[in-house]
């Protein structure tokens, strides 16, 4: 490996890692989001050592824990909480790059210490790694920051990489990405989702790399068995088959509000968009005024008797809400990606999403088996909806479904298995 164009790849990734702090703190003025992720950095360092001072004692070991956001944090959730039931003594501290993660999950009750990774510049990693000092370090999905990933390698602190899918056409796999896929193999292990992705890294010369599987199965596999009823989604679905649209974003919307005169006369609908905003919320019930339509919150209202689409004007409810269900479409399929197509898959329901689908393993495996259905616009949604209308086509794509989570449940005990045989000397797990 030249060492003249090692440093001058490095070099640039620098410039993009400064490009990309300097705009969002340009933009922290107007933007709520940059806000917060501009003022959750402010002097990192003084308040992630005042936190490791107050809470964490000289001979604790430490887990050092990172996920991107909110999504990340529930494939790695199984694993904090079996660290933490084998071996609660053990300091966790959770990191997060956005503050869509943080803000939700800052007091997390497991994390002994909940903060922002700051930028991966070589004087933050450097500062960052010497200052924790794990001796674990946890990273989720597509979480590859170099400079961290290199300091922790010089530093002698073991790392894993978790749930990790890898495709041909990622940097790491280029020819001008080969500076990149070291940092791949700074990693002390990584389990990856599918078989695909760890042939792939091995093809590259990466074989510290095995098949554990998705850990996001085994969390929804247990939202699912503890999940809560609402007395009220009961009454209004009563025994009534009902389509439950979840994280829809305006395009799932317009999509729906287009095939809405397919929906049959005896099927009702759930509505619970990603964004509940009054704007947003004013502009679902006047897309769907063609049938009466309640908000959740108003449920008191007599409307609700004659109601056929209830209109979720909370955060927190949807995964649960699954179990009323017959039929699930997932939103975010016409922008950056689908949400979580695995939560309604949990509770048995056969799943339709949009175009944009093809970076989640999981939606791959349905679509190709005939228990997801992509579609692109209402036409292609109500040939779907026909499809499942027969009983025994539904019965196909629900046993797939049930297939498929019981086929790739138990990545967790894989995981928390190889770190005690791993790391057990030091961190004292049993599983």
């Amino acid at each position: 490996m030249n060492p003249f164009f090692t440093a001058f790849f490095v070099s640039l990734y620098n410039t993009v890692i400064a490009t990309y702090v300097g705009v969002i703190r340009l933009s922290a003025t107007f933007v709520p989001k940059a806000r917060l992720w501009t003022e959750g950095r402010h002097q990192w360092y003084d308040l992630l050592e005042q936190m490791l001072l107050e809470k964490r004692t000289s001979d604790q070991p430490l887990v050092w824990v990172h996920c991107a956001s909110l999504g990340e944090f529930e494939q790695g959730r199984p694993i904090i909480e079996g660290i933490k039931a084998a071996n609660p003594q053990i300091f966790l501290l959770l990191t997060f790059f956005s503050p869509s993660g943080y803000e939700i999950r800052k007091n997390y009750p497991l994390a002994d210490g909940v903060a922002y990774l700051p930028a991966d510049t070589p004087a933050n990693a450097q500062a960052f790694v010497q200052l924790v000092n794990p001796q674990l370090a946890i990273f989720i999905k597509y979480e590859i920051w170099y400079h961290f990933l290199r300091n922790l390698h010089l530093e002698g602190a073991p790392s894993i990489l978790v749930s990790a899918v890898f495709r041909p056409g990622q940097l790491f796999f280029h020819w001008y990405g080969w500076w990149f896929r070291q940092a791949l193999g700074w990693f002390d292990h990584i389990f990856t989702q599918n078989q695909a992705s760890t042939d792939l890294l091995k093809k590259f010369g990466v074989r510290k790399a095995s098949v554990a599987g998705d850990t996001r199965i085994d969390r929804v596999l247990r939202i699912a068995a503890e999940a809560k009823g609402f007395s009220e989604v009961a009454a209004f679905c009563e025994s009534t088959p009902t389509l439950i649209a979840g994280s829809t974003w305006p395009a799932d919307e317009d999509l729906l509000a287009a095939w809405l005169p397919g929906l049959p006369p005896n099927w009702k609908m759930i509505i619970a968009p990603h964004e509940i905003g009054e704007e947003h919320l004013l502009a679902i019930e006047k897309q769907f005024e063609a049938m009466p339509i309640l908000r959740f919150s108003q449920w008191n209202h007599p409307a609700a008797v004659t109601a056929r689409i209830l209109l979720i004007d909370n955060i927190g409810m949807l995964s649960a809400l699954f179990r009323y269900g017959q039929l699930a479409y997932i939103g975010g399929g016409f922008g950056s990606g689908i949400h979580n197509t695995l939560e309604p898959m949990a509770f048995g329901l056969p799943v339709v999403f949009g175009p944009k689908y093809q970076k989640f393993t999981e939606a791959v495996n349905m679509v190709a088996q005939k228990g997801g259905f992509s579609v692109k616009n209402a036409e292609e949604m109500g040939a779907v909806f026909e499809t499942l209308l027969d009983s025994e086509k539904q019965e196909s794509a629900v046993q797939v479904v049930n297939a498929y989570l019981a086929g790739n449940r138990g990545a967790t005990d894989r995981i928390l298995e190889r770190i005690a045989l791993s790391y057990g000397p030091i961190l004292q797990l049993k599983t």
